[in-house]
Protein backbone atom coordinates (compact mmCIF):
# COMPACT_ATOMS: atom_id res chain seq x y z
CA UNK A 1 0.00 0.00 0.00
CA UNK A 2 1.50 3.37 -0.96
CA UNK A 3 2.53 5.71 1.81
CA UNK A 4 1.58 9.38 1.91
CA UNK A 5 3.60 12.46 2.81
CA UNK A 6 1.28 12.91 5.79
CA UNK A 7 2.07 9.41 7.09
CA UNK A 8 5.80 10.05 6.75
CA UNK A 9 5.44 13.35 8.60
CA UNK A 10 3.50 11.62 11.40
CA UNK A 11 6.23 9.01 11.86
CA UNK A 12 8.89 11.72 11.94
CA UNK A 13 6.91 13.89 14.38
CA UNK A 14 6.53 10.91 16.72
CA UNK A 15 10.32 10.52 16.82
CA UNK A 16 11.23 14.23 16.66
CA UNK A 17 8.32 16.09 18.34
CA UNK A 18 10.09 19.47 18.49
CA UNK A 19 11.64 19.33 15.02
CA UNK A 20 10.94 21.50 12.02
CA UNK A 21 9.73 18.95 9.45
CA UNK A 22 8.78 19.37 5.80
CA UNK A 23 7.78 16.40 3.63
CA UNK A 24 7.05 16.73 -0.08
CA UNK A 25 5.97 14.24 -2.70
CA UNK A 26 2.72 12.81 -3.88
CA UNK A 27 3.39 9.82 -6.10
CA UNK A 28 3.22 7.29 -3.27
CA UNK A 29 6.85 6.19 -3.36
CA UNK A 30 9.23 9.15 -3.99
CA UNK A 31 9.50 11.88 -1.36
CA UNK A 32 11.75 14.62 -0.05
CA UNK A 33 12.00 15.45 3.64
CA UNK A 34 13.78 18.09 5.66
CA UNK A 35 14.22 17.50 9.38
CA UNK A 36 15.81 20.15 11.60
CA UNK A 37 16.16 19.02 15.20
CA UNK A 38 18.30 19.84 18.23
CA UNK A 39 19.04 16.13 18.72
CA UNK A 40 21.25 16.32 15.62
CA UNK A 41 23.69 18.73 17.28
CA UNK A 42 27.14 17.17 17.36
CA UNK A 43 26.15 14.30 15.06
CA UNK A 44 27.48 13.86 11.56
CA UNK A 45 25.14 13.64 8.59
CA UNK A 46 25.20 9.83 8.50
CA UNK A 47 24.19 9.63 12.18
CA UNK A 48 21.41 12.15 11.58
CA UNK A 49 20.05 10.25 8.60
CA UNK A 50 20.21 6.92 10.44
CA UNK A 51 18.06 8.45 13.18
CA UNK A 52 15.49 9.55 10.59
CA UNK A 53 15.47 6.16 8.85
CA UNK A 54 14.98 4.53 12.25
CA UNK A 55 11.96 6.75 12.84
CA UNK A 56 10.42 5.46 9.61
CA UNK A 57 10.03 2.03 11.26
CA UNK A 58 11.05 -0.14 8.33
CA UNK A 59 9.14 1.75 5.65
CA UNK A 60 12.42 2.19 3.70
CA UNK A 61 13.72 -1.37 3.99
CA UNK A 62 12.40 -2.48 0.61
CA UNK A 63 10.64 -5.59 1.87
CA UNK A 64 7.23 -3.94 2.11
CA UNK A 65 7.65 -1.47 -0.76
CA UNK A 66 5.99 1.40 1.11
CA UNK A 67 8.68 3.98 0.43
CA UNK A 68 10.97 3.64 -2.56
CA UNK A 69 13.00 6.85 -2.37
CA UNK A 70 13.48 9.62 0.16
CA UNK A 71 15.68 12.64 -0.57
CA UNK A 72 16.68 13.61 2.95
CA UNK A 73 18.07 16.83 4.38
CA UNK A 74 18.93 16.85 8.08
CA UNK A 75 20.60 19.40 10.33
CA UNK A 76 20.62 20.93 13.77
CA UNK A 77 19.05 24.37 14.15
CA UNK A 78 21.46 27.29 13.90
Amino acid sequence: MPITASEIETLLRDAFPDAQIKVQGDDGSHFAAEVIDTSFKGKNRVQQQRAVYGALKGKMDGSNGDLHALALTTKAPE
